[in-house]
């Protein structure tokens, strides 16, 4: 099976799948959140080298205060445990997003993370969390302006080389795979630059039953596209 070597996740379902459990929404989240540790493994297992789930994006603000208040203190919690597990499973884990509207204990939390599983070369986790594309593109465009107006670059050096050099991403390869969980088919702010040519996969399962299983239905759904990037393909 050929598999992708980055896979990109949007994380969907969680409030769904609790109330068909009859149970508030935050179980949801909790039992979503716990389901992370589970699709890393099986990615590892696979041999799937990036994953980048997407946890918090820029518009999840707008929901009820006390929701987010949840969503904030689990996400906290869970970078909490990951230094633990990123050590134990040898994995390497970064976050995107604009980090500037996160408490300063949550940025803290995130540099920990960050630096104490720099060295790990297992999986490559990214954690997306107040994260919208287009809000990562504007704040690209605002650094290169900077860089510009100090002689740094020049208009003849934008290339879309450079422009992905100022992304969130930029440590990254481009998404081969994205995933959709829980019956929602769209890309909803998310890795817009980063998925011009990536495979597309929707899945009605909701999140928090995302499993090893469908995961390699996933794989092998990716294994019967006809990836051509805008060429013909040769007889």
């Amino acid at each position: 099976m050929n598999i992708p070597k980055h896979v990109a996740i949007i994380l969907d379902g969680n409030g769904r799948w609790a109330k068909s459990k009859g149970m508030p929404r935050n179980y949801g989240h909790t039992m979503g959140a716990k389901n992370v540790e589970t699709v890393c493994q099986a990615a590892d297992e696979l041999g799937i080298k990036y994953l980048t789930l997407y946890a918090f994006s820029t518009e999840n603000w707008n929901r009820p205060e006390n929701e987010v208040n949840a969503l904030m203190t689990l996400l906290e919690s869970y970078l909490k445990n990951c230094i633990r597990t990123a050590d134990k499973n040898n994995m390497r884990v970064r976050m995107i997003g604009d980090a500037s509207r996160l408490s300063e204990k949550f940025q803290k939390r995130i540099a920990e993370l960050e630096e104490a599983s720099r060295n790990n070369t297992g999986l490559n986790l990214t954690i997306a969390i107040n994260y919208g594309s287009r809000d990562e593109m504007i704040r690209a465009m605002k650094k290169m302006a900077d860089d510009r107006d100090h002689g740094v670059i020049s208009k003849d050096d934008i290339s879309e080389e450079l422009f992905a050099s100022y992304l969130d991403t930029k440590e990254l390869p481009d998404p081969d795979l994205l995933i959709r969980t829980s019956g929602e088919q769209r890309l909803s702010n998310y890795l817009l630059w980063q998925l011009a040519y990536s495979e597309f996969y929707f899945t009605d399962v909701p999140w928090p039953d995302f499993h090893k299983a469908e995961l390699e239905e996933a794989v092998r759904a990716y294994n019967n596209r006809d990836r051509r990037f805008g060429a013909l393909k040769e007889e």
